[in-house]
């Protein structure tokens, strides 16, 4: 018989982590102007979302998307000073078993290693607790950065795409990059 893991229940259970230096918890209304410092500024949002132009696009961005469905769904909050500075998701396949990650942050905070701080949190939760078999996350060709994020956290190239979809009208190529759960225990043994 084929064991069931309930992951909505595992994701419910685990809606508040902490890493050494941030907070991962659900997306509020109250996050919202933290929010739209960020998702107002071309350099932040270019390649993840289009850019909002005032605080409604963001208090309505929390609302249908952090809040309708937030399981597996983090805001990002430093432990010092409680600042929101930017969201975290794992939206997970469950009949694949797997599972693809995603981010975005408030560039005042960029090359401080936040993002792989709690991606590798979520690498965590999917592989021991949700039991994955692979988790995988996809960036723009032009935006190295979030390449070198993904590295950081183990995972490695498993394709290019070309023309793999159009984004603020340009076809995009995706770089597509992974871990299996074998790659990320040799990592942690």
């Amino acid at each position: 018989m084929e064991i069931v893991i309930n992951r909505k229940l595992i994701f419910a259970e685990n809606q508040y982590l902490e890493t050494e230096r941030l907070k991962l918890r659900p997306v509020t209304l109250s996050d919202a102007n933290d929010m739209y410092e960020y998702a107002s500024d071309e350099d932040t949002v270019t390649y993840v979302f289009p850019i909002h132009q005032s605080l409604k696009d963001t208090k309505e961005s929390i609302a249908n998307y952090f809040m309708s469905a937030p399981l597996g769904k983090y805001g990002l909050e430093l432990k010092t000073t409680g600042k929101f500075i930017g969201t975290i998701d794992l939206r997970v396949v469950d009949q694949h078993n797997i599972a693809e990650i995603g981010y975005s942050l408030n560039k005042a905070f960029w090359g401080q290693g936040y993002v792989p701080e709690a991606a590798n949190e979520l690498l965590r939760l999917g592989f021991e607790d949700l039991q994955l078999m692979r988790i995988f996350a996809m960036h723009d060709i032009d935006n190295p950065k979030s390449g070198r994020v993904m590295e950081k956290i183990g995972m490695k190239v498993e394709g290019e795409v070309p023309n793999a979809r159009m984004w603020k009208g340009k076809a995009v190529t995706d770089i597509l990059r992974g871990i299996t759960l074998e790659e990320w225990q040799h990592l942690h043994n």
